[in-house]
């Protein structure tokens, strides 16, 4: 693998933790087929830009950073003159990608899965401030957006029948999720079966040089090159990239576990997750998130983790905003009830809906710094709930109105706080 990465420019390097077919020169003959660094030579000669893949299936609403990986690096090969094809899964999503779940997914509707993918290109910077956008949506040529119920909707059984008769049931039971599954007892439903093979034909429908995904992906990437040949095209690269940690720096960044920088959030809050992040994994966020170079950077932990927190934050909201999150997070920190904290540029939360009286633990979910009650019962008596700075320590501690309330700073932990407004 050096030996390939050594063909590659660095801005393709970076980062990358697979690549296949990852032949080197000497190995495949300078093959455009078998080496990328001849098929970029090769496309760079005839004046082409390479068409990179990326599938994404709006299941949810919001993307975070670790999503942001796979963006980055498909805006680097726009920025070098390449294409990118961004498929939103609509018909696929409607299935749902077994990779990584035990379970069956909860199938979504159409109406769903659109809403999601609009506030997703949003996210992308669809309409946004072009120097911030993850992707380029304003240079002609370089980005198509396509809707995979363009060519997976019209399918018919005969073609169905064509695409299930390329692979084999022990090729399926031979991705991870489904062997275990399959070993545990716990049912796999025959749809699930089709997502691979759906979202291989993606490559064929839109004739990919190359497919970007997590190493979690290898299997549907791999599937799509199957796909390909079987079609008569030339196989696309797969090029994977790292799982990105979330905040606690064990488990991957994943809304489910709660240990996620969305990309849609506040300067403060983004800033005072991405400072406390463990040291341990603060190189990996530089490496993954930033194009900093990282042996001109401080040493000192303390400060390469601030620094990383602060061009994180910058990328998204600009220089001025992030240093103003850098001063806020050390002012909140420092005491909410000082005067530095009461000018601090914390995010507002209307007390409007509350029903006051309100208890605490139901203050804390009602302006949604907590998932639930239980959750901020918790979390009150854990010792981790301030208000202007005072510990909150009893859940049952009673307000009787949002006047009361109103202009004071609730934290929880280091990482979450909010202005509350009486209206």
């Amino acid at each position: 693998m050096t030996a390939v990465l050594s063909s590659l420019p660095p801005w393709l390097q970076r980062g990358l933790a697979d690549l296949f077919p990852a032949a080197v020169a000497q190995e495949a003959g300078l093959d455009p087929d078998q080496t990328l660094a001849a098929r970029l030579a090769e496309a760079e000669a005839a004046g082409r830009p390479l068409r990179v893949k990326l599938g994404i299936d709006p299941t949810g609403s919001d993307i975070h950073l670790g999503h942001s990986i796979l963006f980055r690096k498909l805006r680097a090969f726009q920025d070098a003159g390449h294409t990118a094809v961004l498929i939103i899964g609509d018909f696929t999503a409607r299935i749902g990608d077994p990779t990584g779940k035990s379970t069956t997914r909860v199938q979504l509707s159409a109406a769903e899965v659109e809403a999601h993918a609009e506030t997703y290109l949003v996210q992308l910077g669809l309409g946004q401030d072009p120097g911030r956008a993850l992707l380029d949506f304003h240079t002609p040529g370089r980005l198509e957006v396509r809707r995979n119920s363009e060519w997976l909707a019209g399918l018919n059984l005969p073609q169905v029948i064509e695409l299930l008769g390329i692979t084999t049931v022990g090729q399926m039971l031979a991705k991870e999720d489904f062997a275990n599954r399959y070993g545990s007892g716990t049912p796999i439903s025959l749809h699930e079966f089709l997502y691979p093979l759906l979202q291989g034909y993606d490559s064929v429908a839109v004739q990919a040089d190359l497919e970007l995904g997590g190493t979690d992906q290898k299997f549907n990437v791999a599937m799509g090159r199957d796909l390909q040949r079987h079609f008569g095209q030339r196989p696309q690269f797969g090029m994977l990239l790292p799982i990105l940690p979330g905040l606690d720096g064990v488990q991957k960044m994943s809304k489910s576990l709660g240990n996620t920088v969305g990309l849609a959030e506040d300067p403060l809050s983004m800033y005072s997750k991405l400072e406390k992040v463990p040291d341990v994994v603060v190189d990996e966020y530089l490496t993954l998130l930033t194009d900093l170079d990282l042996a001109v950077l401080p040493a000192n932990p303390r400060e390469r983790q601030k620094l990383m927190a602060l061009e994180l934050t910058r990328a998204r909201h600009g220089v001025a905003a992030a240093a103003a999150a850098q001063v806020d997070a050390a002012a909140l920190v420092a005491g909410a009830a000082g005067a530095g904290a009461a000018a601090a540029e914390v995010p507002e939360t209307s007390l409007v809906a509350v029903n006051f009286p309100a208890k605490a633990f139901y203050l804390l979910a009602a302006v949604g710094i907590c998932a639930s009650s239980s959750e901020a019962r918790r979390q009150i008596q854990g010792g981790g709930v301030k208000l202007d700075g005072e510990k909150l320590v009893d859940p049952n501690q009673e307000f009787a109105s949002a006047a009361e309330l109103h202009g004071k700073v609730l934290q929880l932990g280091k990482k979450t706080f909010r202005r509350l407004l009486a209206g």
